[in-house]
Parts: structure tokens; sequence; C-alpha cells
């Protein structure tokens, strides 16, 4: 698969002068709920409701979505409102119903995703098909798996085709239901620049209350898109009910959210950033040289235990190296999130070199 402006004719068809929205329940509840939301986005920046009918659950009992019975109520709602509409399909069955119903863009779940049995199976039951198909990234950060499922779709055969951010698991407490880990998506665009990007901010935030600056950090990173989950009455809603938010609440937060420029045009405030960015490469280049001097220090160190039947893993060492360096990044305005990220990172291959290094004085 290779990078083709074509990748964006599905997108650019709409012909819209704002970022595609994707909005509605997480969960199609009733007739009557599926319409009322449909009929409030519709005067909206929101061009495609969507609407989870079939509802796979982390753990059984909870409430699974009300199945096929709901591709009714969103065919009701496109007839009545104009609005496209979207839902999750997990496996060809899906695939095949959603299509007797005129779904008209298929989104691929984080749980499909990691099986490429699935996604083989509902790629080759779409194979052909003219309508976009748009898949989430797994649930664990692996970009070489996301793109694999992309690869899939695009071989069947399938050229309308988009990536959804949504977030990934982590067992680290953090702000986050769903890590973002920007870095990944980065990485997808810079291979595949004209693929569609669409950002999930009501997974990757769990809680409405940071929403709006999920979609800002989405936006200031050019992606095409945001798919977020919308209900009349949240809090009462049969499932997620704490991230999703009002169609009132998405109407005014599209009027505050700001549209970078992708370029500067004017000739000063490119030259200022191009003094900044030379400034950040120095510094850039600083933390690689350092790095690379402290794990000569730990080469050091691998030796130094080895001849002495030490240990490598110090834990009283790492807790009070981890402590100092969380106060210090609060006086450097870091978060303790970044923090932990970084020098957990450094702790691992400052054990890698040991090892390396104890396995040789051994030899």
């Amino acid at each position: 698969m290779e990078n083709k402006k074509e990748l964006r004719n599905w997108l650019d068809a709409y012909g819209l002068d704002h970022p595609l929205v994707i909005a509605g329940p997480c969960s199609a509840e009733t007739e009557a709920q599926v319409l009322k939301i449909a009929h409030e986005l519709k005067d909206t920046d929101a061009t495609v409701l969507r609407a989870g009918i079939w509802k796979p659950r982390t753990r059984p009992g909870n409430f699974e979505g009300v199945g096929a019975l709901g591709l009714k109520w969103l065919q009701k709602a496109k007839e009545e409102t104009g609005m496209q509409i979207t839902t999750e399909v997990a496996n060809a069955n899906h695939v095949d119903l959603a299509l007797k119903h005129d779904v008209d863009i298929l989104w691929i779940g984080a749980r499909t995703t990691v099986s490429p049995f699935i996604v083989q199976e509902i790629a080759e039951a779409l194979k052909g098909t003219d309508k976009p198909v748009l898949i989430k990234n797994p649930v664990n950060p692996d970009l070489a798996l996301w793109l694999g499922a992309v690869e899939r779709f695009y071989t069947q055969d399938i050229k309308n085709l988009g990536v959804i951010h949504r977030g990934f698991s982590t067992y680290e407490k953090t702000r986050y239901r769903n890590n973002p880990e920007w870095q990944i998506a980065i990485d997808l665009q810079a291979k595949f620049p004209d693929l569609p990007l669409i950002l999930d901010p009501s997974h990757i935030a769990g809680r409405r209350d940071i929403i709006f600056d999920l979609c800002q950090t989405g936006l200031d990173l050019n992606y095409d898109g945001i798919m977020v989950e919308t209900h009349y009455d949240p809090d009462n809603a049969w499932s997620d009910a704490a991230q999703q938010i009002t169609p009132s609440t998405l109407v005014q937060m599209m009027v505050d959210l700001k549209i970078r420029k992708e370029e500067g045009n004017d000739a000063a405030y490119n030259n200022k950033l191009n003094t900044l960015r030379t400034q950040i490469d120095v510094v850039d280049h600083q933390l690689i040289e350092n790095l690379g001097k402290r794990m000569k220090i730990s080469d050091q160190i691998g030796a130094l235990k080895a001849d002495n039947n030490v240990a490598i893993l110090q834990t009283k060492r790492w807790n009070e190296i981890l402590g100092k360096m969380i106060l210090e990044g609060e006086q450097n305005n870091l978060s303790e999130e970044f923090i932990l990220r970084v020098f957990k990172a450094v702790h691992q291959e400052s054990i890698n070199h040991q090892k390396k290094v104890a396995k040789m004085e051994e030899a």
C-alpha cells in the first residue's frame, strides 16, 4: 500500500469547510432516542450520525447493544434528517446486515483490529465496496498492527479508507481512559499523510470535561475530523455515560475550536519559527548526547556490580531517583505522567546496558 492523494477522495467529496464531524450516541437505545439525537444534530456541523448497534463489552452482563433492530432506527434517522449513518461491524454477518440497511460508513473497532483473522474476514466480506471503511487503532500500542489492518482492506480493492485514533489501553493510571500515545498517530501520518485520520476523543477521555482539549490537540496535529459520542441525556445513557456530551455542547465546541493554518505566510513568523526550531534541534542533540553519557556510566555500574556479584535491579535506588525527578519535573513545569514515562524508559535502557555488560563479564 502506497500513499496516494486518492485516499482522500471520499472525504474531499463532502466539500466541507471544517473538519468532518461524526456524532451520536455510544449506543442506539430506542428508536425515539436515535431519532431525537439525529434531529438535534441535523443542523450542526455533524455530517454523519454514529451509533453502536452491537456493543461487545469488556465483561458480560452489561448492555451489549440492541442488535440488528437498531439498524432500522438509523435508516429512519437518515431518511428524516438527510444525515449519513455509520456503525461498527465486527464480523461478516454484521457487514451483511449493515449493507442491507444502507449504512454509509462502516468502522472497525479497536478490539477487532487486534485480530488479523477477523479483520481479514470482514475485509473479504466488503471486497470492492465503495463505502468508506474506518479502522480504529488496536487496543495495544502497535502501529504495525494498525497499518496491517488497513492494508488488509486495501488488498481487497477497498480504496475509501480512513483511520480512527481512539487511544490505547494501559495498566498505568493516567488522566485518560485510553492513553492517546500521540506519537503513534503522528508516525502513521508520516507514512500515509493522505490517509484520513479521525480523532475519537470520547474513548480517549472516558470523561466529558477534557473532550474539548483533546479535539483541539487533534486539530493542531492536522487531524481530518472527530468522532464524538453525543446524547441528549448523557448521564442516563445506557453505556459510557461519563464520556458523552449533549448536541448543544457539541455545537458550542465547534464554535470554540481553532483550526490552525498548516503553514504561515508571514516572513517574520517563518523566520522566528525557524529560529525556534533550530533551538529545539540543538537541545535535542544535547539530550541524545547526555543520554549516551548516562548509559556509559550505566555500563561502568554494570561492570562493578558483576565484579562484586550484586543484583542489577536496586529498587530502593530506583524509587529515590524517581521521587527526585518527579519533584524536579514539577519545578520545570513537566507533568508527573511525562516524567514517569521518560524515566521508566531511561531506567529500562540502563538495565539493558547493565545486563549486556554482566554477560560480557561472565564470558
